[in-house]
């Protein structure tokens, strides 16, 4: 059981690293995202946005092999993955790239429920 919600972990750490190559510039922010930066002060908030989604999925892996931290990255991954699809779906009319980022966060949403499932049936069981 353990090495199950590792591996969702890791799934889910792998898809949070996947926009981390945006903090290379506007260029790679607009291939991830189909969208044009062409004002400075969007580029540095999506750079900036790489390089925290990048700091959480570091910690969702790290996580993996780390028990004691795995409800807090569970927690961390959810809010994320949630808040996204909240705001998508509220405001809508987005591109097919965002669209596959959704795709992407109903994935970790499941791998997640079920590594917090997995995690607590576990820890019961003990």
């Amino acid at each position: 059981m353990e090495k199950i919600v590792a591996g969702l972990l890791v799934l889910v750490g792998i898809i949070h690293l996947l926009p981390v190559s945006g903090v290379l510039g506007a260029e790679r922010l607009a291939t991830l995202y189909g969208i044009s930066l062409g004002e400075p002060n969007l580029e540095i908030l999506m750079r900036h946005r790489a390089v925290l989604f990048g700091l959480l999925g570091l910690f969702l892996v790290y996580s993996a092999f780390q028990p004691s931290l795995q409800p807090l990255a569970i927690i961390a991954g959810l809010i994320s993955v949630v808040s996204f699809i909240a705001i998508a779906w509220s405001v809508g009319g987005y591109n097919e790239s965002v669209r596959k980022v959704v795709i992407a966060d109903i994935v970790a949403i499941i791998a997640l429920v079920a590594a917090g499932a997995i995690h607590v049936i576990s820890r019961n069981q003990s």
